[in-house]
């Protein structure tokens, strides 16, 4: 399916100004050119849908830019539908891996005290209350970012 600017604006939900200022900025592709129309198409509103959940993980336009960068339609689509994107499905590991990864309790001293922080449903993020400041700003940054994209009643 193909849109004019209004009609791409209208469907994902901003202004049309938005849409020139993404092509812009290089977060969105040029539109096509078909005599003297311009013609929009799946991809650009993906990407619209895209920015607007990661904007709203509070994400900068920069790095929504950069996580977008090369990231095919099928990806742009699952972001846009707030799934979390497949580099961090990537890394996960599996039952062998799991079951070959050192104890959890690896390295903390004996006794320590860990803080829960559930992202998603299923999904948990260990944070030892004594950890230094720049892992607990990890922690923090992690949390921010991926519950405000687990879906709602998934928490």
């Amino acid at each position: 399916m193909t849109y004019k600017l209004d009609e791409l604006a209208g469907e994902a939900g901003v202004a049309p100004r938005t849409v020139r200022y993404y092509v812009q900025r290089g977060l969105l592709p040029a539109p096509e050119f078909r005599g003297k129309d311009t013609s929009y198409g799946r991809e650009h509103l993906a990407r619209l849908r895209a920015i607007k959940v990661l904007q709203q993980a509070h994400l900068p336009l920069e790095e929504i830019q950069a996580r977008l960068a090369g990231a095919g339609l099928d990806e742009i689509e699952r972001i846009a539908a707030g799934a979390p994107p497949r580099a961090l499905e990537a890394r996960c590991a599996g039952p062998e891996e799991a079951a070959a990864a050192p104890p959890l309790d690896a390295g903390a001293p004996r006794g320590a005290r860990w803080e829960r922080v559930e992202i998603a449903d299923g999904v948990e993020l260990h944070v030892r209350t004594d950890a230094p400041e720049p892992s607990r700003r990890i922690a923090l940054d992690i949390e921010s970012r991926y519950t405000t994209l687990a879906p709602k009643g998934s928490r």
